[in-house]
Order: structure tokens, then sequence, then C-alpha cells
């Protein structure tokens, strides 16, 4: 448990103890600015007051709609200090899903980045009636006169210097009424059909679990955490933005993932917290080196300081885990959901199995039920579905949550996930179906870069397969093939010909009615901006099926 009772506390007490130290590390105008753990409460705290003076109350919502910058991480605790509970969306959602988010969490206020942002909550507004205020971090143009709009400057400097110090006695006694059943967030989960269900998660949910967390990641005072997962994800809420805390560590925001591997030569950190899109592309990129060739360009993207690099929120394809151990680059990987704020275990450098989730924390509770899903137990569960009593009963019963994945525990009392209980499927023959380990093989053929599988209620199983492109045009340069399309796939006959021969090549280490059959061949790759990838890169199979199920249909007739 944690020794605070919440994360204002915890932060302001860090922010006490580290004073001058750096905390934020943020890129501007090409060149990195650093902000004192000093420097981060005072700013926290004015912008607190500013949120009180705009009549927030202990318990409001307030929304974020930004993609990383250090004003969001001083948002958050803000609106936290102001005894309020933030509501976190992804920079991609489109206006409906803002206007859904936004009017369901019922926020009485929205902090966004800049005018595109801005513009998304004025095309939607007459859909939120409650919604009072919006606050810009950058300076931007009203398109409404209906709620007060103001710039991220004047939140932090309206008051006079009087009024400050008055509603800085009112932060502190909110802050003091603050405990762990207190609610900090509603995050919406990134659902496949329908509208997504605010996952409430408490100050004690997300302070024990970044505790716990931290506990085993053997991170240091005097370590730099390169950041750049979306804060409005849990994953990094809470390792990137919690854990960073309570371990009094530098955070600095990479400028965008398009930017990553430049950001590492800049800031040479000692961790990496990321998901396996990143780490495949990267081992993509050196797969075909001799081994010490290929070790040594390993180290050289991470830097000459990396102690660990982590990986969450998706499977890591157990080759390039054991190909990064083999350079000496200790890549980790955890499991967890958002409604369990989020890690349920991790693998650490002094206890690992590759091909494992981990060991689940220490205040955690895992066990397999007899369909093989795994529940969890614990102070990491969420408190609830916001407004939707009957989802939450469904998901926890007796204390336990359901998580939806099928694993198992071995002896060690390591975790190793199977798939989504929801995922999986039948044949019309009868054979059950795991896509996630088939998906899993097939990427892991180096001219593919992504797959999802379909075959419920079929004959056989087929696939969607994304190539990797850069490798694709040396096969069709070799082969003075043009890359052909219909619509959406590639349709050259010669290339259809090489991936059906890798396909059969790897589908030989699974059983006859696990073998994918037929696949179709994209034209591109699967893309967050068509809602085919989640916000941390993770495939939307139910998404992408329902996309393409014509298409795919069409291969059994």
């Amino acid at each position: 448990m944690s020794q605070w009772p919440s994360l204002c506390a915890m932060h302001r007490s860090q922010a006490e103890r580290l004073g001058p130290r750096v905390a934020l590390r943020f890129p501007e105008h090409g060149l990195y600015h650093d902000i004192s753990w000093n420097s981060y409460r005072r700013q926290a705290d004015q912008a607190a007051a500013g949120l009180i003076d705009l009549g927030v109350q202990p318990g409001d919502r307030i929304a974020i709609l930004s993609e990383n910058r250090f004003e969001w991480l001083i948002a958050d605790h803000a609106i936290l200090s102001a005894g309020a509970a933030d509501v976190p969306l992804h920079a991609p959602l489109a206006p409906a899903q803002v206007a859904f988010q936004v009017g369901h969490s019922e926020s009485r206020g929205i902090v966004v980045s800049n005018q595109a942002q801005a513009d998304k909550v004025f095309e939607v507004l007459d859909e939120l009636p409650l919604l009072e205020f919006l606050v810009s971090f950058e300076p931007i143009e009203s398109r409404s006169d209906r709620i007060r709009v103001l710039s991220w400057t004047q939140l932090r400097h309206q008051l006079s210097s009087d009024a400050l110090d008055a509603a800085q006695q009112e932060v502190q006694r909110r802050e003091a009424d603050l405990n762990s059943e207190s609610l900090a967030t509603i995050i919406y989960t990134s659902g496949t059909t329908g509208n997504p269900k605010g996952v409430m998660l408490t100050h004690g949910n997300l302070l024990c679990n970044a505790a716990s967390t931290c506990e085993i990641s053997f991170i240091t005072i005097e370590d730099t955490l390169l950041s750049w997962l979306p804060y409005s994800h849990i994953y990094a809420r809470c390792v990137d933005h919690y854990l960073t805390s309570i371990a009094g560590v530098t955070v600095a925001l990479a400028e965008s993932v398009d930017t990553l591997m430049s950001n590492l030569g800049e800031i040479k950190p000692h961790w990496l917290t990321s998901v396996p899109r990143v780490y495949e592309k990267v081992w993509n990129s050196v797969a075909t080196l001799d081994e010490e060739t290929r070790n040594s360009a390993l180290r050289s993207v991470f830097g000459p300081r990396i102690k660990q690099l982590t990986s969450g929120g998706a499977p890591l394809p157990r080759q390039i885990a054991e190909g990064f151990f083999a350079a000496g680059l200790p890549l980790l990987e955890g499991y967890g959901l958002t409604e369990t704020s989020p890690v349920i275990s991790f693998n650490s450098i002094e206890q690992y199995r590759i091909g494992s989730v981990g060991k689940a924390l220490g205040d955690v509770d895992v066990r397999i039920a007899y369909d093989g899903e795994i529940l969890t137990r614990g102070p990491h569960v969420m408190r609830g579905y916001w407004k939707n009593e009957d989802a939450t009963n469904e998901t926890i019963e007796d204390g336990w949550l359901k998580t939806g994945d099928v694993g198992r525990l071995d002896e060690d009392g390591f975790l190793f996930i199977t798939d989504r209980k929801k995922d999986l499927f039948v044949t019309s023959s009868g054979k059950n179906i795991a896509p996630a380990e088939l998906e899993r093989i097939l990427s892991r053929d180096e001219y593919i870069d992504q797959a999802v599988v379909y075959g419920d209620g079929r004959k056989f199983v087929s696939a969607l397969i994304a190539p990797d492109f850069g490798r694709l045009q040396t096969v069709a340069n070799e082969r003075n093939v043009e890359l052909t399309t219909d619509d959406e796939f590639l349709t050259a006959p010669e290339l259809l010909a090489f991936f059906e021969e890798r396909i059969q090549l790897v589908m030989e280490q699974v059983s006859q009615p696990e073998r994918v059959k037929k696949f179709l061949l994209l034209a591109r790759p699967f893309q967050v901006s068509d809602g085919e990838l989640t916000a941390t890169l993770k495939v939307r199979r139910r998404h992408i099926i329902d996309r393409y199920e014509e298409q795919l249909a069409a291969l059994y007739e």
C-alpha cells in the first residue's frame, strides 16, 4: 500500500523533497527545456486555483483533449488538486466521440491543446449542455459565446496575489479531504462496437498500482525516462506519469512517435516504456544482420545509458524479446487492463521468463477460472464503470475482476496469456481457434508486418495481411513486378504466390485446422486514423473484421 493518502499528497511531497531537481524535460523549437519540481508543483497549484475560481467543485469532472505535452501532466495534477476527476480523451478522437465521452461523463469543463482540438468541441457544443468552459494550452479563436474560453496562461494567472493566497488555502483543504477512495479519473475504453465504457479509477487504485510497479522496477532517482505513449492511455498515465513521480526521476517527453528514434539519441534515457509495435519495427530493421552486427545496431538505437525496456498493451513476439536480451537489452513484458489501473503482472530484471507477462504484483491476486479466464483481485481493481452498474456487476464478481483474457500460471507463478476470451472462435468443423497466437506466428515472418485472422463458423481460417512494405518493394524489384492494387488490396499474382509460400511455411508449426488457407494482401498498414489501431498501436481486430468482412467472406465462395 502507498504511504500517501492521494496522488496529490504524493506529488506535493515529492516536489517539496526534490525542489530544484529536474522533473520534466520537453522539446520546443528543436531544443529541450527543463522544469524543476518546484516549478512543476507551482504551475499545478496556479492552475488548480484558476479552476476553483471558475467554479469547479470537488467531484466535478474535467476533460482533457490533447496530444502529449508537459502542460498535460500539470493539468492532471491541477484538476486533482481542485478535488475534481479528469476525463482524458485520446487526441485522434472524432467530434462525435468527443461529444459522447464529454457528455456521458458530465464534464463541466475541458482542457484542449490547440485550435484543431477546440474546433472538435465547438462542432458538438449543442450536444453538451453541461459544458461551461474550455481552456486551451495554445491561444485559439473562440467559435462560440455559449461557454467561457480562456488560455492556459489566463487560467494560471487570472487571480490577484491576495485571491491566489485564498485559493491556495482552498486547494490545500480540498487535497486534505481526498483519500484512497476518491475518484481520480474516468478513462473510456477503446470499444470495438458501440460506445465505450467509462472506467472509474480512484486515487488509491492508481497510487497503489504505481507504487507496486515501482517496487519491482529498480528505477533510481538519477534515471531519466523517455516518454512518448499517450497520457490519455492508462499505461503511460500510471508508469510514465505517477510511477516516475514516486521514484523522483526525470521524465523527458518525446516530440512524437515519429521522432522517437532521434529523441532517443538526444536524451540517451535509462528507461523507455513502449508497446510491441515499436520494438517490432526496430527489430525488423536489423533482423537480417549477423548476430554481432545486429546486437551492436540494437544497442546504438537505444543509447549507452539504457537499463531496461518495458513493453505492454499487446503481446510481445517471443523472438523479439529473445533478440533484445541477446543484445544486452532487457526487454520486459507486463500485462494489465484499464480496469486494473493497469498493471496486473510484470517481469522484472531479477525475475523474468521470456514469453510470459511476469508474476503478479505484490498486492495483486490472480487465479485462472474453470474456462481458462484470468481473474484478478486487489487494490488495483476499478471502482466500476461510470453510470453502468449492470456492466460493473458483470465484470466484478465477489471482488474478482474478469479480465476477458485466457491464460495459465506456471509452477513458479509466471502468467502466460493465450488470447482474448471474446476473440476465440470456432470453425464450422468445431475447431477452437485462438486468433492472437496465429497472428503472432504470422507476424514473425520478416515480410509480414501485421495480421488479423478470420474464420468464425467458416470451413477454414483466413487472414488479412499487411506486408512489410520496405521488404515488399525489394521483392517486387527483384521480380520486376509492379505493386498493382484493386481497391485496398495488392493483386500482383507473383507477390500473392510469394506470400502464399511464406504463410504455408510459418503455418507448419500449428495443426491443420488452425492453418491459414487463404488471405488478402492489404495495400497499406493498419492505421490509428482509420480506427484500426488503438492509441497504443494495438490492432482492433473486431473493427477491422467488420470493415473487411464482405471481402473476407468472398474467400469462402
